[in-house]
């Protein structure tokens, strides 16, 4: 068997689907199919199920895959080895950033990275955290940015800064002429919140847990995508919002105006690179965490902190 039989089977597994597999692996259907079959005739046994629709694994395909995994991954580390030993930082690398820290951190680090090694290719996307363990999981991503800790086994986890939450309260808020707030304060009936899927509104419900609420002054329900829209329904009075700090710092000075930070210990996320612990790529992971660490040491600095966890808790 070879290694590029075993990359095709993953891209099966992963599709259900010969043709869709074929495609992410740039060759035909046909190629591919036949590919499969030559290694399940050496190994004397079936790997995919392919009378279901979709395609299914088999018992012994499952276990099958589970070491295919290892066994690419641990080929992808040889070059791996040779770019280290040339001191070479350079190739494509997939980074993952979820969505409420890709508009504050990226235009802070982006511009110096991509100077300073220009030979990386890198390639971002948007994705919320749960896309990012699954791409992750299954090599389609060398590294991300995520709010933690997440308490998965597989990913290795860097902390690169912490950030406190700040509450955004109108005028006419009742607690607006306070320096300075405390949990307590917060009802979570009238929190404006990012819709299901952020980690961030996650971490809000875990710091308001015991602030349920019981208000009956709105009656209406929204959740949105964008901090933005929130704030814009805060000054309308239609709730209060929370914010992470960095997203704080662009606003206008009118809206600075509303901030109030929470008394020490303040409630925070931890932000981390994380990445498999198979540490494909370390050169270019390190190469980024020492750009980003440098870039945000400045822009945020925190001691008194309380770690609110960005996993919904049941």
């Amino acid at each position: 068997m070879t290694i590029t039989q075993l990359q095709y089977v993953l891209a099966v597994a992963e599709h259900k689907n010969f043709t869709l597999a074929a495609e992410k692996c740039f060759v035909t259907q046909p190629t591919l199919s036949m590919q499969i079959q030559k290694i399940e005739e050496e190994l004397g046994i079936q790997i995919f199920d392919r009378t279901k629709k979709p395609i299914q694994l088999t018992e012994i395909g499952q276990k099958i895959v589970n070491q295919s995994k290892n066994i690419v991954n641990e080929a992808n580390r040889i070059q791996d080895i040779v770019d280290q030993q040339k001191g070479f930082i350079g190739g494509e690398f997939r980074l993952g950033i979820i969505p409420t820290v890709m508009p504050t951190l990226l235009p802070m680090f982006l511009n110096n990275f991509i100077k300073k090694y220009p030979k990386v290719n890198l390639i971002i996307e948007e994705l919320n955290t749960d896309e990012i363990i699954v791409r992750l999981k299954n090599g389609h991503l060398d590294a991300a940015i995520a709010a933690t800790p997440l308490e998965e086994e597989k990913i290795k986890e860097v902390v690169l800064f912490y950030e406190p939450f700040v509450a955004y309260i109108p005028e006419s808020h009742a607690v607006f002429d306070k320096k300075e707030i405390e949990v307590s304060d917060l009802n979570l009936d009238e929190i404006l919140l990012l819709q299901d899927g952020h980690c961030f509104r996650d971490g809000i419900l875990n710091l308001c847990k015991n602030n349920p609420g019981n208000s009956d002054k709105f009656n209406f329900h929204i959740e949105s995508g964008s901090f933005e829209t929130l704030i814009k329904l805060a000054d309308e009075g239609l709730g209060t919002t929370l914010l992470p700090y960095l997203h704080t710092l662009d606003l206008k000075e009118k809206d600075k105006a509303k901030l109030k930070h929470f008394k020490d210990p303040k409630p925070a996320r931890e932000v981390s690179l994380i990445y498999p612990k198979n540490e494909l790529k370390i050169h270019i992971i390190d190469a980024l965490r020492n750009v980003i660490s440098g870039v945000v040491r400045g822009a945020i600095a925190f001691q008194d902190i309380q770690i609110i966890s960005p996993i919904q808790k049941k």
